[in-house]
């Protein structure tokens, strides 16, 4: 016997049972390690961050924004000095020939002219230069208003395709679940007309169900392949599996939560209000500078050169000769055509334009706001009423087959009973994923949206 009373053999074959249980475990962990990266379930923002390194529109952002960057020290060099070098050097052939009782005797040289020269201009006023310069921190501003507006539209198509596909996956499980009750209703009333306790018609009404289904779920299927193809296209990779959102998951309402507040932070703080702002400032000061076409320029030049020679066509002593001056330039621009006028006039036009262009930023993100608000707010309001649904539709479907099971209801009660059932679960999952990514697009809305919003939505995924 064993201490506790068991006897050994008992105890050999706990002993054994663990160790198969930890073999089991072992070889469990070592399958899974084995497994490629494609076949486990990944989540949210593991979809997001392999978008952010694959998709080609956010890849092009990203280079729009270096480029932008460029503008700052571009309108900085208007306004630096500009120095330059040059050089030269240069070998003759001379023959002299004296005509005309010349007493120069004829002669042969070979000279060689050596020189360089180094000037600097630096820009005293040029009034141009400088709102050009202006206008390169705001070219910055919209660059980076620009990429962050693209940032924001990554994570709103990785989000959305990935709900498609989760959308897709419960519509062809639900639709499979429906046709396989079908494909027992359709079989139980097949038996019952065999006995005599249905007529032929409740065969019928199964079998048009069943077939119709089998039509929804080639249906299915086709939209499950299109949905992951989408997917792929933005991150380049094919999942097997994704985690799905819990069945329990609780959506709340936004904060604030008020429409009027989203609306307010939607008109100052959006990325599309911000880049319409900086392109309204870009063309005030083009409008002020095409004006300033009309100002005089005064610039700083000065100059030192040096010219090393062997000779001349008139003497063969060489010399060496170095130069150098200072002095200040001033240009006046009295007339062209027009031209400077008219670009004034076009670039005064193109200003009001941008204020109209902006004011349209600010109604448009003001209306996108409310629109993802409502969204958010119906959608919450739609869950909860459907999580109502499905519970009373479940009850129905019991009540139904029940009381067919007792003859006071027929199979066609059954089916819309089945079909209402499973038409409130693919609703009620729509509208978790309509619910979810209304309120990403209402974070959009207002400049608010980041990797750490998809982090919160990630822990409402199933494990």
């Amino acid at each position: 016997m064993g201490p506790h009373g068991r006897s050994l053999d008992a105890d050999v074959l706990i002993g054994n049972d663990m160790n198969r249980r930890l073999l089991l475990a072992s070889a469990c962990c070592t399958l899974l390690a084995a497994l490629p990266a494609s076949a486990l379930a990944q989540d949210l923002l593991q979809v997001y961050r392999d978008a952010r390194a694959y998709d080609a529109q956010f890849a092009a952002a990203r280079y729009a924004l270096q480029a932008g960057l460029e503008k700052l020290p571009q309108g900085r060099a208007l306004v630096l000095p500009t120095v330059g070098l040059s050089a030269s050097t240069t070998r003759n052939n001379i023959d002299i020939e004296p005509r005309g009782g010349n007493p120069t005797p004829a002669a042969t040289r070979n000279t060689e002219v050596n020189a360089y020269t180094f000037s600097l201009t630096q820009p005293i006023y040029r009034k141009q230069n400088f709102l050009q310069y202006d206008q390169a921190e705001f070219q910055v501003k919209q660059a980076e208003a620009s990429f962050a507006q693209s940032t924001q539209d990554l994570i709103l198509r990785a989000s959305q395709a990935y709900f498609d596909v989760l959308s897709a996956q419960d519509t062809l499980a639900l639709v499979r679940a429906q046709k396989a009750a079908i494909s027992e209703q359709l079989a139980q009333a097949k038996r019952n007309f065999e006995v005599g306790t249905a007529t032929i018609t409740d065969t019928h009404e199964a079998q048009a169900r069943f077939d119709l289904s089998a039509s929804q779920e080639i249906a299915a299927q086709n939209d499950l392949e299109v949905k992951r193809r989408n997917l792929a296209q933005i991150t380049g990779r094919n999942y097997e599996t994704l985690k799905p959102l819990r069945a329990d998951v609780k959506l709340s309402a936004p904060t604030p939560a008020t429409m009027e507040s989203w609306v307010e932070l939607a008109q100052k703080q959006s990325y599309a209000v911000m880049l319409q702002e900086a392109t309204a400032e870009i063309a005030n000061l083009e409008a002020k500078r095409q004006q300033a076409g009309h100002y005089p320029t005064l610039d700083l030049v000065a100059n030192y050169g040096y010219t090393g020679q062997t000779g001349s066509a008139l003497t063969a002593f060489g010399n060496n000769i170095t130069q150098t001056s200072l002095g200040l330039q001033l240009a006046v621009p009295l007339y062209q055509g027009g031209a400077i006028s008219s670009r004034a006039r076009e670039a005064a036009a193109n200003y009001e334009k941008s204020k109209q262009d902006l004011e349209n930023a600010r109604r448009s993100s003001a209306l996108s706001s409310q629109q993802s608000f409502l969204g958010v707010m119906n959608g919450i309001a739609q869950v909860r009423a459907l999580e109502a649904a499905l519970v009373s539709s479940q009850s129905a479907l019991d009540s139904n087959k029940l009381g067919y099971e007792v003859g006071v209801r027929i199979n066609i009660d059954v089916l819309n009973a089945q079909q209402q059932l499973f038409s409130t679960r693919r609703d009620l999952a729509v509208a978790r994923y309509n619910t979810i990514t209304n309120f990403l697009r209402l974070k959009a809305a207002v400049g608010g949206l980041g990797e750490a919003d998809l982090e919160e939505y990630n822990k409402a995924l199933a494990p």
